[in-house]
């Protein structure tokens, strides 16, 4: 924990556990490695870079030097980089495979080699694929569906093996789809709030009964610090507790807090390969590290909407543009001094 490293930290889900952790007592420093694609913004870090303990790193886990050179450096590393869009996925699997894969293999050889502590590596109840009933536990097998849920389903059982081959202490943490301040609006709670506060239609797919569990990202991040501070090397952890929802009881309660209406929503065929319905059993977490998610749904919701009603200089130009937005990213930032780049 002294030294931590996090790669991803200036994504969605990333950013929220570096503002977390770094206010941490017992660790010294935390570096972020992050490529700064179009999902990770540097303003995600926000009031981190006012902690001295926090330095960041642009560049990407597939740049084997500068991963050596970082983690000679470091005693701990929390793995969120990856590439994570499914739609993304089905015309460019090469490139997920590329960094969900020879990335985090990339990481984990170097993590031997200097002999971290601690290896958590970040991944998706996706793995698991649909359950039309049920819920998945941690040692289920795993039937991912599309590209990028095979390359995280790959990349967990490639972390796994480390252990198993070499002992490294690697965790794998598996959460439910997240939502909250600063996610890109790719996805689809971010997309719906920013079109419909532009007065813009929504697109629902197929029928609309296809659930999700929905967990806000502070949940997530609480239980990855629990995972990162007391998982046992070798272990699974779901990270679940949040809320199921249709994609019609979710726009339902978006169109609320928007101030919107059903005339706003249109059906449209369902997209390729759309799993029906995702569940976990988060039993294992909650019983042996005490995690609990503490954020109400529906509260949660409203005051996500609230921050991109309130800030849309964050997201509006990624509406317009997005590769040219990914493409300012970054200027004027140091990299740390012999660090590759």
């Amino acid at each position: 924990m002294e030294h931590l490293l996090v790669t991803g930290g200036a994504g969605f889900i990333g950013s929220h556990f570096v503002k977390r952790i770094v206010q941490a007592d017992d660790v010294a420093t935390v570096t972020v490695l992050d490529a700064l694609t179009y999902a990770g913004h540097i303003e995600n870090l926000g009031r981190a870079f006012l902690n001295p303990k926090l330095r960041f790193v642009r560049g990407t886990i597939l740049d084997a030097g500068l991963v050596d050179d970082l983690m000679a450096r470091h005693t701990a590393v929390v793995h969120f980089a990856a590439e994570s869009h499914v739609d993304r996925s089905f015309l460019a699997a090469g490139a997920f495979l590329a960094t969900n894969v020879h990335g985090t293999q990339t990481l984990l050889d170097a993590a031997r080699r200097h002999g971290v502590e601690k290896f958590v590596h970040v991944s998706t109840d996706e793995v698991y694929g649909p359950l039309p009933t049920g819920s998945a536990v941690e040692d289920d097998p795993l039937r991912p569906s599309v590209p990028y849920a095979a390359s995280k389903a790959a990349s967990d059982l490639i972390a796994l093996s480390s252990f198993r081959t070499h002992g490294l202490p690697v965790c794998v943490t598996r959460a439910s789809n997240n939502y909250g301040p600063c996610q890109h609006p790719e996805k689809i709670i971010p997309l719906f709030v920013t079109r419909l506060l532009k007065g813009e239609p929504v697109t629902i797919h197929g029928h609309g009964e296809h659930v999700r569990n929905w967990l806000h990202v502070e949940d997530h991040c609480q239980g990855i610090e629990r995972v990162l501070r007391g998982g046992v090397p070798g272990e699974v952890y779901n990270i679940g507790g949040g809320t199921d929802r249709t994609t019609n009881e979710l726009t339902r309660d978006l169109l609320r807090v928007c101030g919107a209406t059903w005339d706003a929503v249109t059906y449209i065929p369902d997209r390729q390969a759309n799993d029906e319905r995702y569940s976990m059993d988060w039993t294992k977490i909650a019983d042996s590290l005490g995690y609990q998610p503490v954020h109400d749904f529906e509260e949660g919701l409203a005051t996500t909407a609230t921050w991109y009603r309130d800030h849309p200089d964050r997201w509006a130009p990624l509406l317009y543009d997005p590769h040219a937005a990914a493409a300012s990213n970054g200027s004027g930032i140091l990299v740390a001094a012999g660090a590759g780049r």
